[in-house]
């Protein structure tokens, strides 16, 4: 039988609400004002003040960025980049994770080191620079997912969840007839849907909002990502996008960032609810057994 709380207890539950209730409130606020912004007329704009819902609706700004084929063709881009990048990601980590994760592997505390190593130190901007122009991956897609294959955190994390896997389901399978590539696809990969779909989604995000490495290496702004496009819109105040003609008196160049902004967070959210089930319980895979 529950015991009923004490006034004490029930004092330090009703601050916690509140104070949970706030730190929402401050994280949401944000994107409200973006989204409200967005649809706002721009005579409402250009009066100023806190818009958190428009008193006056208009998708002026929507008509602007979608009267050209830019953002399209850079949305297209960075859906290419996560969706290639993302499983090659996958592949390649769990492609290393899961040979570390045995204890008979030769060599295997001498490359767990290594990869420890590249978690303190990193070669540097400009090796890295001459290392992916060496490659002649310079002004390609390539140059946004080979540099940053594996993770060196995720590795270690999803090594530490195939040791949790029982022997005695690989053994069954070499038994059938499974090599360790069998093995690895057919009965370890299936088994770690929950970390699979969490490290998806790490990996997922952190391709869908990169723009440094675009700007570093890719100099044709058809093969821009989206993320570049926002920025040369928000960060640099420009309000034209590519070969777009239509009059900029008619919409202020604010609800165009904040449409942009919009248009460019939305796809990305919209890939977590089909993640949330696995997300909850891979986020913890894995971070108990070293």
């Amino acid at each position: 039988m529950v015991q009923d709380k004490t006034i004490g207890n029930r004092i330090f539950d009703c601050i916690n609400y509140v104070l949970l209730l706030l730190t929402a409130l401050i994280c949401v606020m944000p994107f409200v004002y973006v989204l409200a912004v967005s649809f706002t007329s721009p005579a409402e704009v250009a009066r100023g003040g806190l818009i958190l819902w428009p008193k006056e609706w208009s998708l002026a700004s929507y008509r602007y960025i979608f009267s050209t084929d830019t953002l399209f063709r850079s949305m297209l881009v960075s859906i290419y980049v996560t969706v290639v990048g993302t499983l090659i990601n996958l592949l390649f980590t769990s492609l290393m994770a899961y040979p570390l994760a045995k204890s008979y592997l030769r060599g295997r505390q001498f490359i767990l080191l290594g990869v420890l190593f590249t978690m303190l130190f990193g070669g540097g901007l400009i090796p890295t620079y001459f290392v992916v122009k060496a490659l002649h991956l310079t002004n390609t897609l390539w140059s946004l997912m080979i540099p940053s294959a594996i993770s060196a955190f995720n590795l270690i994390v999803l090594k530490n969840f195939f040791q949790q896997i029982p022997d005695g389901l690989e053994d069954s399978a070499r038994i059938d007839g499974c090599n360790d590539v069998g093995v690895l696809f057919r009965i370890v990969l299936p088994l770690s849907l929950p970390a699979m779909a969490t490290f998806g989604l790490f990996y997922a995000v952190g391709h869908w909002n990169q723009f440094f490495n675009a700007i570093l290496y890719i100099n044709d702004n058809t093969k821009w990502p989206i993320q570049v496009l926002l920025r040369e819109i928000v960060i640099l105040a420009s309000s034209s996008i590519g070969d777009n003609s239509i009059d900029n008196t008619e919409i202020q160049p604010l609800t165009i960032r904040m449409a942009v902004i919009v248009f460019a967070t939305v796809p990305i959210l919209l890939v977590y609810p089909f993640l949330q089930k696995h997300f909850a319980k891979g986020v913890m895979l894995g971070s108990v057994k070293g």
